[in-house]
């Protein structure tokens, strides 16, 4: 399905992510102002949870994107349990950044804890999802394979939820709909929850950024992160602009930017990337 705009759409996602890891995780205001970022390239983290990490590298989602591109390279299908086992051990001698979600996966495997998956609502996993077109025939079993792939390590309803939100999205835009109205079409089949977010999205629309994204919360979970990338959607339609916005508010710049890139690329050719952008130390 959409087998022509799959690997696009997993290399911008993989792009933004190596563009966001200069100020990924950086929440303090006066050092995201006062900093030696380069706007326009491709910078070193600043955060020392990325120590270790060059320019053009990616953050650990970008890592974790990359896993599953190329877990699904030669399949037709989504096999969670096979997915869970190589992800497994991926993670054995991952050098990377583990998070909360990872870690507490990795200890529920070696216990033997069914379901694996942790109880997370970080963001981050939604990011990811563009690879399992692939192995989806029909938009309902992209459905299913989104919300099997999330429950592996973020197996929390507010994060299978927000995945199936943002796969619907994603679909709508790859059938050439308007991303606003797309967003608010979905917006009906929401519960109060996320309805609440997506209008605090579009009402800010006219908000500047650092401080939009700064009050809805800069964070890693969907709580923060959701309602930014509504608005990065709603505000810009030039996706270096909404890129550098976004970095410049700092936080879980990379979530927010792969989740936004993906579907903004759903509906845009890979031209709209920046040439410096694509300087990534990976091949793809």
């Amino acid at each position: 399905m959409f087998e022509e705009k799959i690997k696009d759409l997993v290399i911008s996602s993989l792009v933004v992510d190596s563009y966001c890891l200069g100020t990924h995780w950086v929440y303090d205001e006066e050092q995201l102002i006062n900093n030696s970022i380069n706007w326009n390239g491709l910078n070193a983290p600043i955060a020392l949870w990325h120590k270790g990490k060059l320019a053009g590298d990616f953050t650990h989602y970008g890592d974790q994107t990359l896993w599953l591109y190329e877990f699904l390279k030669d399949k037709n299908s989504f096999d969670a349990k096979a997915y869970e086992d190589f992800w497994f051990e991926k993670m054995q001698t991952y050098s990377g950044y583990v998070d909360a979600s990872s870690r507490n996966t990795i200890e529920n495997i070696q216990n033997k804890t069914k379901p694996c998956g942790s109880s997370s609502t970080d963001l981050s996993i939604v990011g990811r999802i563009a690879a399992l077109l692939k192995v989806s025939k029909t938009k309902e079993e992209f459905y299913k394979n989104v919300e099997n792939f999330v429950s592996i390590t973020h197996n929390s309803e507010k994060a299978k939820q927000c995945a199936d939100f943002f796969a619907k999205l994603l679909i709508l835009v790859l059938e050439k709909n308007d991303i606003k109205k797309s967003i608010i079409k979905l917006k009906d089949t929401c519960d109060k929850y996320f309805q609440n977010m997506i209008e605090n999205a579009l009402n800010s629309k006219e908000e500047d950024s650092f401080k939009a994204i700064r009050d809805f919360g800069p964070a890693c979970g969907i709580d923060d992160g959701f309602s930014g990338v509504i608005y990065l959607l709603t505000k810009y339609n030039n996706l270096k602009q909404m890129i550098i916005a976004n970095s410049k508010a700092g936080g879980d710049t990379s979530a927010r930017a792969m989740i936004a890139t993906l579907i903004f690329m759903a509906n845009n050719e890979i031209g709209q990337l920046p040439k410096e952008w694509m300087n990534i130390n990976a091949k793809i």
